[in-house]
């Protein structure tokens, strides 16, 4: 925590938000129309699961927010369910939790593939007393089966989640947003990515990483969502809109 509120003081990203947020800009497609262009049934169902999750989980997150606990929103859970159910990804990785939407969304996926394994990385907001038991506080109980959570912080969670042989296809950034965290990530990360991941950044507008990261990258996509960036990009981003990895999904 000391290391996090350091880099957040010492090394903002403000300075770099009003370039990167026109370049999000200029890249931005909408991403219904995407969803629905590269399979309309597959991204049927993961709308069908956002609305499905976002009701039933409404009491319970008003119970929290009237008691002063506010975990965030459900900001594009489509696409990762999605990606999910596309991809058949055998192991996913993820950063940032919170109350789980994210979570929830690919464990779901993986049910429905009937195969893979998610290990998630969070650190407990330290504002909020018994902050640990909140993490992923969306999440139904019958998917958490393939789920394994750490809490320790990024620094720490990734030693332990990517061990020498971890090969992972799927990853979601939606951590640490200053540039030291995100490229840190990369850095430890990059050695694991399977040569046909997708990697999943959220609010790319905060700074340049993503643009820098996406030049090294066959191909790339951002998506507008609710005033914010995601980024997108892996080569099996390629396999995707040429429709190979959703003809593997076509059976799910």
């Amino acid at each position: 925590m000391a290391h996090k509120a350091y880099v957040r003081l010492r090394h903002g990203h403000d300075r770099e938000r009003p370039a990167a947020t026109a370049w999000a800009a200029g890249q931005a497609q909408d991403l219904h129309a995407w969803g629905r262009r590269i399979d309309d049934a597959l991204w049927s169902r993961a709308e069908a699961f956002a609305l499905s999750l976002t009701r039933s989980a409404e009491p319970g997150v008003r119970r929290l927010a009237a008691a002063g606990v506010r975990l965030g929103g459900p900001g594009g859970i489509e696409l990762l369910h999605f990606l999910t159910l596309a991809l058949r990804p055998r192991v996913v990785v993820e950063t940032g939790v919170a109350a789980g939407w994210s979570t929830a969304a690919v464990l779901d996926a993986m049910r429905a593939n009937m195969m893979g394994h998610l290990y998630s990385s969070d650190f407990p907001c330290f504002r909020l007393p018994d902050a640990e038991r909140h993490i992923g506080h969306v999440v139904p109980e019958r998917l958490k089966d393939r789920w394994t959570l750490h809490t320790r912080g990024d620094r720490r969670n990734l030693g332990e989640i990517l061990h020498p042989t971890m090969r992972v296809d799927l990853v979601h950034y939606d951590s640490d947003k200053t540039r030291s965290g995100r490229e840190f990530f990369l850095d430890r990360v990059a050695p694991h990515l399977t040569d046909e991941h997708v990697l999943v950044m959220d609010d790319i507008q905060d700074n340049l990483v993503f643009r820098e990261y996406a030049r090294s990258q066959p191909f790339h996509r951002v998506f507008a969502y609710q005033g914010k960036f995601i980024g997108v990009t892996g080569p099996g981003l390629c396999a995707l809109e040429r429709g190979g990895a959703i003809s593997a999904a076509a059976s799910v």
